[in-house]
Parts: C-alpha cells; structure tokens; sequence
C-alpha cells in the first residue's frame, strides 16, 4: 500500500484546477450503455473508481477510444450482456460502489441487470432497496443470491412508466431509475428525486440524447418513455467536493490560493457554508480566491448559540464535505457542532485528529463539537491510516498544517476520489511524498 510524507506547517500559493466530478462521472459513463451510437465524455477525472468503471464498460464490450486528456469517447454497439454472469464480473463490480449504476441501463436497453453486492467507503450502511424498488415499480422481476450476494433484475418484455415516491432522495438511486424510465414504455413520474447538480448534468445530458426528461433540478421528475437514443458529446462539471477541499486546505494551511473555474452556479450553500466559519472567500469571475488567513472566527446562531453544521440532500449541504469542515474547525476561533445525519460511520476519523492535539468531543456516531485552537496551538504531526476518501483528505489537510512530519498509509482510498494530489499540491509548494 501507498503512503504520503509530508512536512507540514508550510504556507503554500498558487492556483488550481479542479478536476472534473468523481459522482457524476460515475453516471454519467453508464450512460453510455444507453445507445449504440458514439458518446464522447469531456473532462473525466483520472481516479481510481471512475478508472475501474472505464475498465467495467471496457469487459462488456464497450468500444473505448482516448481522444486527450480527459476526454473519451464511448460506443456500446456490441454490449456482452453475458459477462455479467462470470467471475470476474462478480470480482470486479463488487470493489466499486459506482458498478450498481450499470444495471439501470443495462435493464432498460437488454432487458436484464445483474450485480455484486458493490463496494466502496466503509462508512455505514448503504442501502440499495430504492434503486431495486424502482426498477419492481417499472415491471421488472427482483431476485437475490444470499449466498454470494448476487442482485438480479430481468424485464424480458421492456419496462412500462408508472408513478413512484422514492422513500429516499437518493442520488445514485434516481440515477439507476431515471436511466432504466427512459426507454420505458409510457410515462414515468418519480417524486422525491434527488435534484443535486451532478443529477441534472445526467438529465440534461440525456435529452441531448432524445430522451424525454421534464423537472430537472426539481424534485419532481417527469419521463417520457422514447424508442431510443442517440450519440451526443457531454462536458463533466468540476468537481464541487474538491473544490471544498480545496478551500479548507487553504484556510487550515494559511495560504493564498486561487480556485479557477469552479463553475459557482453549481455550488449551492458550499461557499456560504465555510463563510460561517470565518473564511474570506472572494468571488473573481468563475474562479474563487481564498486569501492568506492569520485567523478565522466561526460566526455564532442569531441568538448566539454554538453554529451547528448538518448534511442534508441537495440542496442542503453535502455530506462529503462534513469531514473537511471538521477538520478546518479545528483551528477556528469558536466552536461548532458538525451533525453527521446521512451515514453512520464518517466521524470515527476524528480519534486521529484528537492524537494530534484537536479539541473534539465525539458526542455519538453522528454528532462531534469542534473547539478551534484559533492557531495558538498547531496540531503535531503523526502517522495514520485513511479510512474513505473524504476522512482520508480531512487527515491530510489536517497534516500539511500540524507541526513535524506526518506520515498517512492506506492512500489508494484518497487516490480513489482525488487526481494527483501530491503532485498538484507540490505545484503550490508543499513538502509531501509518495512512497
């Protein structure tokens, strides 16, 4: 396994560019299993899960020409629907959470969907009930293997619309049923739908294919079921989990830093979330500028209470970001409660930022007070492991500011949802190697 060395302390300057979306690249390249026609995806991160679905669609069947940097072109006109019974398929899409995204498509176009029990971060239970009860809404057969945790759905004769409230917003949920509606026969409404930026991308991306999607940023989602789809060319978003990160690497490290062409039309209560914290963020054009920052003041309720910071589904704030603005919280002036509703196991990160000297108080699994040092006390560095992405990014904010030389195992978790970060962050003068 990897590991970064980094030397922390170090103020850094520069710009940066954010890669393109980790969650909708995931949809967004099952798509292409819509249509036999050609799909050129833009701006594709180069990260460890969105590689392993590119190789996924790649055993299919799925023909994959490499255009550049970022930018693939797909086209699945001779689809093996069969490896989706082998072995290796079971090895392959059980280390990806995303793979669950595949059988949408894969259902609506061949009529049949099979998949591991997927993988991913370790970070409580994650249920797959409203992706399979959608798919049942739409006409398909459900059928499960206990034995090795095998899911299969099967619509021999084509899926038909029908109305559906989902009993959870969730985003990779809506996607899989959006996906399977749209070669239904008839009419599909799907209520309580996750709206999230990346989910619209998806939409809009599917019209640009013929499909017939009406509601897009609501909640509220109207299909039209259309005989079939056609090629187009789609252009990723920048990736609003790193933009964030970003952001509070700059506060926590105390540096000048400019975040180019963040697309801020997308970022919702992101900016104004880490405001509260105390940090300048300026708006230039499309770009953020986050200046140098010898202190930062977490603001206080209206009435003066501890500011209290929850996930919510979009357009509330995301919980991928949680972790990060825990950690920044650290060296706040103030203190702040982070309320973790959404999964179960993201706060058991914090026993490492505690060794480093962090004032945190874990109240339960879901919710920690934060008590900032305000910088009169710098965290000391030590070594640690990274349990998912985001903790993993949180842990390495978090030691590019201790004092000393920190050592972070288990890398390939932040590789899994960050491109090059090392070699991105040496651009802006920091001290860190990968070993």
């Amino acid at each position: 396994m990897g590991t970064f060395k980094i030397e922390g302390g170090i103020r850094l300057k520069g710009e940066v560019k954010p890669q393109g979306a980790k969650n909708e690249a995931l949809q967004i390249l099952c798509a292409v299993l819509l249509t036999p026609e050609k799909v050129t995806i833009n701006n594709i991160p180069d990260i460890i899960d969105v590689n392993k679905l590119i190789t996924l669609l790649g055993n299919l069947g799925v023909k994959i020409q490499r255009n550049g940097e970022g930018s693939i072109t797909f086209q699945s006109d001779e689809v093996n629907v069969g490896y989706l019974e082998t072995e290796a398929f079971k090895k392959e899409g059980g280390s990806l959470r995303g793979s669950i995204m595949i059988v949408g498509p894969l259902l609506a176009r061949y009529g049949k969907g099979y998949i591991p029990k997927p993988g991913g971060d370790k970070i409580g239970r994650r249920r797959l009930d409203t992706h399979f009860e959608g798919f049942i809404n739409l006409g398909a057969k459900f059928r499960y293997n206990r034995e090795d945790h095998f899911y299969g759905v099967e619509a021999p004769d084509g899926l038909t619309g029908t109305d559906m409230l989902l009993d959870e917003a969730s985003v990779t949920g809506t996607a899989n049923i959006v996906m399977a509606a749209v070669l239904a026969k008839g009419t599909t409404t799907v209520y309580n739908a996750a709206c999230e930026p990346y989910l619209q991308q998806l939409c809009k991306m599917l019209n640009s294919m013929g499909a017939n999607i009406k509601g897009v940023g609501s909640n509220l989602l109207t299909i039209e079921g259309v005989e079939s789809l056609g090629g187009c060319s789609h252009r990723i978003l920048p990736d609003m989990i790193e933009i964030g990160s970003w952001i509070g690497l700059a506060a926590m490290t105390r540096s000048e830093i400019t975040i180019k062409d963040v697309s801020w039309d997308n970022l919702g209560v992101i900016p104004n979330t880490f405001r509260k914290l105390g940090i300048t963020i300026e708006r230039k054009g499309d770009d953020i500028y986050i200046p140098t920052h010898e202190n930062y003041q977490i603001k206080t309720d209206i009435d003066g209470s501890i500011l209290t910071i929850a996930d919510a589904p979009w357009p509330g704030f995301t919980p991928d970001l949680l972790s990060i603005v825990l950690v920044v919280a650290t060296q706040a002036n103030g203190d702040v409660l982070i309320h973790q509703k959404m999964f179960e196991s993201r706060l058991f990160f914090v026993d490492k930022l505690i060794d480093m000297g962090a004032k945190i108080m874990l109240c339960d699994p879901h919710r920690a007070v934060v008590m900032g040092h305000d910088f009169k006390s710098q965290l000391k560095a030590t070594t640690m492991s990274s349990p998912d992405i985001r903790a993993g990014i949180s842990l390495l904010i978090a030691a590019l500011s201790a004092k000393g030389t920190s050592t972070i195992q288990n890398i390939e978790q932040i590789d899994r949802g960050y491109e090059r970060i090392d070699e991105r962050l040496r651009a802006l003068g920091a001290n860190i190697v990968r070993v």
